[in-house]
C-alpha cells in the first residue's frame, strides 16, 4: 500500500507559482536529514549519510516518525557534502559560469531504507518544508539535476521518482543492474572494466583461488552470473561466495552477528589468500564487527570502487588491522588545491544551516551540544571550535575520496550543460541581459542531451566526459590501504587502470610498493588451491573438484614444461632434448664417428697397422716371387688378393669423419666390390688346389681346366656380379649423408643413409654367398697333402669370416651412430685379418723363419 500513494499523488497536475501568494497550510514535519541552500537554479542530493537500524513495523499501530530507528553515522561520508559545497564555491567564484544566476542545493539523507529514499525525492518535488509533490508555494526551487547514489538501491528508489519528470540524475557509484542511457548519466566508468582490472590483478599474482563476499543484493547476484563466469573462463575459481543477507532492524542486530561470525569462520578456513570483496560502504563495516576478535590479518581483501573505508562512533577504537594490506580499486582521481583549507574552515559555528554538521561534529568528536536534542551520552561539550584535521583517517580523512572526487565532477558536468544551454539560449536572443526568467524557469529535460556532450578538465587537470552509454571516460586507481598505529588509515597508489577504450585496458602495478598484510612478512601471498606444479610437471585434475586444484605429474620422457601450473607438456624440437629436470630444452650434440676420438683413433690405428702388415706381406710376396711356396699358390692371385685385402683395409677411412656425398656414395660400395674381389681370389684359390690335385690322377682330364685362365673367370665373374649389384644400387637409391634426429635422445646422428636397405643387404649377401662357398669348397680340400696346401688354412679363414658377420648382423642392427659404424669398420678389420692371417702369415713364417721348408721336395711330399 506504502509504494501505491507516491504514484496516485505524482498523478496530481503541476502547479507552478511564480510569487508566494497562497500559504500552504499543509505539512507534515519529517525527521529527515536535510541541508538546504536554495538558489535560483539548484542541485538535488540524495546522499547517504546516516544508517538507520529502524524498529520492525508490527502492523498492529499505525506507523510514527517520533522514534524513526537507531542512526548510525558514516563520519567518512560528510565528505561528500563538503566536496558538493566546495565545488559549487569554485563554481560561484568563477564568473566564466552562468553569470547572474545563483545555484543552490537541496541534500536529503536516505538512510538506506527504502521509505526515506522516496520521501528524499518527493521532497525534491515540492515546496520547501512541505511534502507536496507538484505543488511548489514559492519561484526557487527549481531541480535542475539530482546527484544520487553511491548504491544500486538508492538510484533505482531515487529513479521511481524522478524519471517521471524526466529530471536528469547523475549516480555517483555503479549500478549494474541499471541500463537506461537515457535517464542516467553515471560518475563511474564501465563497471566490467573494473572487473577485468581486478581479473588482471589476480592473474598478475598468480592468485587462481579466492573467495567473495558480498551484500546480498541485486549487484552481488549480477556478479555471481556474470563476472564469476568471466573469471572462470580466465582460470580463476571461487572457493566460496557468500552474503550478508538484509538487515535493516535493531531487533536483527544479534542474527547480523551470527551470520557475520558464520562468514568469518569460512573465510579463515579457506585457503584461498585473496578474498574479493563485492559490496558497498556498509560492508566494511560488517566486516569490522567479524574481525575485531582476530588479532592478525591472513587475508587480502581486494575491494571493488563502489566501496570505501567506513566506520561508526561505536567502532572507532576497534583494531583495524583486517584492512592492513588490502587492495582497493578505486575511480581515477587527483587533488585539489584549496580542498583541506575549506574543509577546516566548516565548522556548527559558521554553518548553522547544514543539518547534517552538528551530528557530525558530536559523533566524530565524541561530544555534545549544550542545546543538542539528540540522545547521544557523551560527556564532553562541544565548543564548536575542535579542529577536524586532529582525527584520525578512518574517522574523517582531510584527503579527498573517490566518491566525494566523482560528486566533485558532477556538480561540474551539471555546470557545464547548464552553461552550454545558456550559451544557446543567449544565441538565440532567448535570455536578455537584463532577465534572466526565462533560463531560471527551463525544463529539466532539456539538460539531458547537453550532459551527454560534455568535455572538460576539472581543476586538477583531469579530463571530464561521457561515452555513448552515459558512463563516466576514466581509469581506475589500485590502492594499498596500510593501518598506522595512531588508528590511521594511510592510502598508497600502487597501480592504475588506464582505459583508452572500451575494449583496450592497460594494467600497472608496483610491487614493491605493495605493503602486504602482516601475516605474510612482506612476502607476496599465495592464493592457490594447491601448490603450484613446477615446471617439468604438468597439471591434472582433481576428480570431483573445481578446475584450480589439480595434481601434479612429471612430464613424460622427452617433453618439457617450462612454466608452473602448465596444463600439459610439450615434445621438445626434433634437433632438441629434454633436460634432467624436463624443464627446458637442450640442443642435440650432431655426432659422427670422428678423428678426434678415441673410437675414431682406434680405428686408425688398426686400420695403419694392417695396411702396413698388408704391405709388408705383399713386399715379402714380390721379393721372394721364385720361391716354390710362391709359385705353388698361384702367385697372381695371391698378389691380387693381398692388394684387395690392402684397398680393403684402406676403404674403413671411408667410415670414419664427417659423412659427405662423396664418402657416402663409396662407404658401402667400395668395402662389397673389394671384399668381393677377395673373396672371390680365395674362392679361385681354393678351386685351383683342388683342380691341381684331381689333374694328378692317372687318366684324369682336369688338366685343361688348371691355370690362369679359370682363375681369371672366377674372380671377374664374382666381381663382375657384385659390381653389378652396386650399380643398380647407385642407380635407384644412392646412399646420401642423412641427419638422424630421433635414434638417440641426446644426439643428432650424421650417418650415411643407405638409401636402399633392401640394395644394402643385398650386396653384403652376395658377399657371405661367396665366403660360404669358399668355405665349403676348402672344408672339402681339407684332406689333400698338406705342404702348401691352403685348404685347411681357407677352411679356418673362411669359417672366422662366416662368423664375423653373422655377429654384424645382430650388432649392426642394436647400435645407432658411431657405434653403428664402429661395428662394421671392426667388421671388416676382422674379417679381412682373418684373411691375411690365416692365409699368409704361415707362408711367411716359413719364408723368413723356415727357409729349408721352402723347397720343391717339399711340395710332393704326401701323408
Amino acid at each position: 500500500m506504502m509504494a501505491k500513494i507516491p504514484l496516485l499523488i505524482l498523478l496530481q497536475s503541476q502547479i507552478m507559482c511564480s510569487v508566494a501568494i497562497l500559504q500552504c497550510l499543509v505539512s507534515e514535519p519529517l525527521p529527515i536529514h536535510r541541508y538546504l541552500k536554495t538558489g535560483q537554479l539548484n542541485l538535488g542530493v540524495i546522499t547517504f549519510q546516516i544508517y538507520m537500524l529502524s524498529e520492525p513495523l508490527s502492523f498492529e499501530i499505525p506507523p510514527t516518525h517520533k522514534n524513526p530507528g537507531f542512526p548510525l553515522y558514516l563520519t567518512q561520508n560528510y565528505q561528500h557534502i563538503l566536496a558538493l559545497e566546495f565545488a559549487l564555491k569554485e563554481i560561484s567564484e568563477n564568473p566564466h559560469f552562468l553569470p547572474n544566476i545563483t545555484l543552490g542545493f537541496h541534500i536529503y539523507n536516505s538512510n538506506f531504507i527504502g521509505r526515506w529514499t522516496y520521501h528524499g525525492a518527493l521532497e525534491l518535488l515540492s515546496t520547501k518544508d512541505n511534502l507536496i509533490p507538484n505543488y511548489k508555494c514559492d519561484g526557487q526551487n527549481n531541480e535542475v539535476a539530482v546527484i544520487g547514489g553511491p548504491f544500486t538501491k538508492i538510484s533505482l528508489e531515487m529513479a521511481n521518482i524522478l524519471c517521471n519528470y524526466k529530471i536528469p540524475q547523475l549516480i555517483y557509484g555503479s549500478a549494474a543492474t541499471i541500463n537506461d542511457r537515457n535517464v542516467f548519466h553515471w560518475m563511474f566508468p564501465n563497471n566490467m572494466l573494473q572487473y577485468r582490472g581486478i581479473l588482471q590483478l589476480l592473474l598478475h599474482f598468480g592468485w587462481t583461488w579466492v573467495g567473495m563476499i558480498s551484500l546480498n543484493y541485486d549487484d552481488g547476484e549480477w556478479f555471481i552470473a556474470i563476472v564469476v563466469s568471466m573469471f572462470a573462463h580466465r582460470g580463476i575459481c571461487f572457493d566460496f561466495i557468500k552474503s550478508y543477507p538484509k538487515k535493516t532492524y535493531t531487533n536483527e542486530f544479534s542474527a547480523m552477528l551470527e551470520d557475520g561470525n558464520e562468514i568469518y569462520d569460512t573465510v579463515m578456513s579457506s585457503m584461498a589468500s585473496a578474498v574479493i570483496v563485492q559490496g558497498e560502504f556498509m560492508l566494511t563495516m560488517r566486516l569490522l564487527f567479524s574481525y575485531q576478535v582476530s588479532s592478525k590479518n591472513e587475508k587480502v581483501w581486494i575491494m571493488i570502487a563502489q566501496m570505501d573505508f567506513t566506520s561508526t562512533s561505536i567502532q572507532r577504537n576497534w583494531p583495524l588491522h583486517f584492512i592492513h594490506g588490502a587492495l582497493s580499486i578505486v575511480v581515477h582521481l587527483s587533488d585539489f588545491v584549496g580542498f583541506q583549507d575549506f574543509v577546516r574552515g566548516k565548522n556548527p559555528s559558521t554553518n548553522q544551516e547544514n543539518g547534517f554538521l552538528k551530528d557530525f561534529w558530536e559523533d566524530v568528536f565524541q561530544c555534545a551540544f549544550p542545546n543538542s536534542s539528540g540522545q547521544k551520552n557523551f560527556d564532553g561539550i562541544c565548543t564548536g571550535e575542535e579542529k577536524i584535521e586532529t582525527l584520525p583517517s578512518s574517522i574523517f580523512d582531510m584527503h579527498m575520496n573517490s566518491h566525494s572526487y566523482t560528486i566533485y565532477n558532477a556538480v561540474y558536468a551539471v555546470v557545464h550543460g547548464l552553461h552550454a544551454l545558456y550559451s544557446l539560449k543567449r544565441k538565440h536572443k532567448v535570455v536578455s541581459d537584463t532577465s534572466q526568467l526565462d533560463f531560471v524557469h527551463q525544463e529539466s529535460w532539456q539538460l539531458h542531451h547537453l550532459l551527454r556532450t560534455v568535455s572538460f578538465n576539472n581543476n586538477a587537470g583531469e579530463p571530464v566526459s561521457f561515452d555513448e552509454s552515459g558512463q563516466l571516460v576514466s581509469g581506475f586507481d589500485i590502492i594499498n590501504w596500510i593501518n598506522l598505529p595512531n588508528q590511521s588509515l594511510l592510502r598508497v597508489k600502487v597501480g592504475s587502470l588506464d582505459v583508452h577504450n572500451s575494449e583496450e585496458m592497460k594494467f600497472t602495478i608496483q610491487e614493491n610498493a605493495i605493503v602486504w598484510p602482516t601475516s605474510f612478512n612482506q612476502v607476496q601471498p599465495l592464493s592457490v588451491c594447491n601448490d603450484h606444479c613446477l615446471s617439468g610437471h604438468r597439471k591434472a585434475m582433481k576428480e570431483g573438484k573445481l578446475f584450480c586444484c589439480y595434481d601434479c605429474f612429471p612430464c613424460a620422457e622427452g617433453k618439457i614444461s617450462s612454466q608452473e601450473d602448465a596444463d600439459d607438456c610439450v615434445p621438445c624440437p626434433a634437433d632438441q632434448y629434454a633436460n634432467v629436470h624436463q624443464n627446458a630444452c637442450i640442443d642435440k650434440e650432431i655426432t659422427f664417428l670422428s678423428y678426434q676420438e678415441r673410437l675414431g683413433i682406434t680405428s686408425l690405428i688398426f686400420a695403419f697397422s694392417f695396411t702396413f702388415m698388408t704391405v709388408f706381406m705383399l713386399v715379402i710376396f714380390i721379393k721372394h716371387n721364385d720361391t716354390p711356396i710362391v709359385k705353388a699358390n698361384n702367385q697372381s692371385l695371391s698378389y691380387l688378393l693381398l692388394t684387395s685385402l690392402l684397398f680393403s683395409f684402406l676403404s674403413t677411412f671411408l667410415f670414419i669423419g664427417q659423412p659427405t656425398v662423396l664418402t657416402c656414395l663409396l662407404q658401402q660400395v667400395a668395402f662389397s666390390f673389394i671384399f668381393s674381389v677377395a673373396i672371390s681370389c680365395v674362392l679361385a684359390k681354393t678351386i685351383i688346389v683342388v683342380l691341381a690335385f684331381m689333374a694328378t690322377k692317372p687318366g684324369s682330364g682336369m688338366k685343361k681346366w688348371v691355370g690362369n685362365r679359370l682363375a681369371a673367370s672366377i674372380v671377374f665373374s664374382c666381381s663382375f656380379l657384385q659390381a653389378f649389384l652396386c650399380a643398380i644400387w647407385l642407380a635407384t637409391s644412392a646412399p646420401f649423408p642423412n641427419f638422424d634426429m630421433y635414434s638417440l635422445q641426446k644426439e643428432i646422428i650424421l650417418e650415411c643413409n643407405e638409401g636402399s636397405t633392401y640394395m644394402f643387404y643385398c650386396v653384403l649377401g652376395f658377399m657371405n654367398i661367396l665366403a660360404l662357398v669358399s668355405f665349403l669348397v676348402a672344408y672339402l680340400a681339407r684332406n689333400l697333402p698338406d705342404t702348401f696346401n691352403e685348404a685347411k688354412f681357407i677352411t679356418f679363414s673362411m669359417l672366422i669370416f662366416c662368423s664375423v658377420w653373422l655377429w654384424f648382423f645382430p650388432a649392426y642392427l642394436s647400435t645407432k651412430g658411431k657405434h653403428m659404424v664402429a661395428v662394421e669398420i671392426f667388421s671388416i678389420f676382422g674379417s679381412s685379418a682373418a684373411l691375411l692371417t690365416c692365409i699368409f702369415l704361415p707362408k711367411c713364417y716359413i719364408i723368413l723363419l723356415r727357409p729349408e721348408l721352402n723347397k720343391k721336395e717339399q711340395l710332393v711330399r704326401r701323408k
